[in-house]
């Protein structure tokens, strides 16, 4: 899929919304990808779940024992991708504000693990679910994610194939231009500040 297709699912879902949100990483920005939204329906969900493993190389799809995702954003696109790869799909949760594995899931030291997120923006939580999944004694060989924010700026220390790289401005909460001022912020994400 080209980002302007992705986009378009984002755009046809009511997903690609406008106004003032306060990101995961704190800061500002006018535009918010709402993936829930686009991913709320099963159809749409496989079809860019299908994107992202079809843009993985051959050799890296060969390697992947196990797909992980960190709750709540990367859960249905990392059970989706796990669909695509015909791989068992797990994820890990952060009830005290650190990432690990619940409900019974494990990974066994040596498992090759795809690591699937749904946006990526400073990259914060990829690393600290990467650094989760390696305490396991798994090896994160590569992650995905369907929107990478940072336009390709950000380093995991692992490959990174994001579905589509945009550039949405973001600022600091006391830097705001004027029109994002006037407008009240939201926060739309999962994560609490």
């Amino acid at each position: 899929m080209t980002d302007e297709e992705v986009l378009a699912e984002f755009r046809a879902a009511g997903a690609l919304l406008e106004g003032h949100f306060i990101l995961s990483s704190g800061r500002r920005s006018a535009n918010y990808l709402q993936c829930a939204r686009v991913l709320m329906n099963a159809e749409r969900a496989g079809k860019l779940a299908r994107a992202i493993v079809q843009q993985l190389p051959r050799e890296l799809r060969q390697e992947i024992d196990l797909v992980v995702s960190p709750a709540m954003g990367g859960l249905i696109v990392g059970h989706e991708v796990g669909r695509a790869l015909d791989k068992d799909a797990v994820f890990l949760e952060r009830p005290e504000g650190v990432f690990e594995l619940r409900r019974g899931f494990a990974i066994s030291p040596g498992q090759k693990v795809l690591m699937v997120e749904d946006v990526v923006t400073t990259g914060l939580s990829s690393r600290q679910a990467i650094e989760a999944v390696e305490r396991e004694g798994g090896i994160v060989v590569a992650e995905v994610a369907l929107v990478d924010r940072s336009a390709g700026e950000v380093d995991l220390g692992v490959p990174f194939y994001p579905l589509v790289s945009i550039n949405f401005p973001v600022y600091d909460a006391d830097q705001l231009p004027p029109e994002l001022e006037a407008v009240p912020a939201i926060k739309p994400g999962s994560r609490k500040q």
